[in-house]
């Protein structure tokens, strides 16, 4: 099997596939509590199938998830991208920031471009994003983005708000 996975710029960041180099940072993100809002905490081994899952999602379903590229850098800063595995609500655009790398608008940056690439280059005619309750970061880009909270679900055994973003024609008007 062959896929490619589209490289994406934004302002500061590059929007690319995952290197096996990425790992380490990974890991560390998923084995601290702030991983609890992306289905950690969890060891290194688990940390590792979860890393993976992102470039089988391509594989499989011909987009997914980004790796961020700090542009000044050359760091790892996090991942935001298109979401949708089996018997999820329906297609998401998601994102988290590795540890040092929040607060400074990155996740915003790359969601929105991830967002734009979802309609222009990838078709879809709508998208959500499913935040935890209290992740009042996360929270926070959501509404920055312009999506409007429809609803909770019980996701993880908590409460997450589905919000709903802008559609493609009404973007472009």
């Amino acid at each position: 099997m062959t896929f490619t996975i589209p490289t994406l710029e934004s302002d500061r960041l590059l929007l690319r596939a995952f290197r096996e180099s990425d790992f380490d940072t990974m890991a560390a993100f998923y084995a601290s509590p702030v991983s609890a809002t992306y289905g950690g905490p969890c060891n290194r081994e688990d940390a590792w199938r979860k890393f993976a899952v992102y470039s089988g999602h391509w594989a499989l379903r011909g987009y997914g998830p980004w790796a961020l590229e700090e542009k000044a850098s050359g760091a790892y800063v996090g991942l935001a991208g298109m979401w949708f595995p089996e018997a999820w609500v329906e297609p998401e655009i998601t994102w988290a920031l590795m540890l040092g790398h929040h607060g400074k608008g990155f996740a915003t940056e790359a969601a929105t471009r991830a967002l734009q690439a979802a309609y222009q280059d990838f078709g879809w005619q709508t998208a959500v994003s499913v935040v935890l309750t209290d992740n009042t970061p996360s929270n926070a880009v959501a509404q920055r983005m312009g999506a409007q909270r429809e609803g909770t679900i019980a996701f993880r055994g908590a409460q997450a708000y589905v919000y709903r973003h802008i559609g493609p024609q009404t973007r472009e008007s």
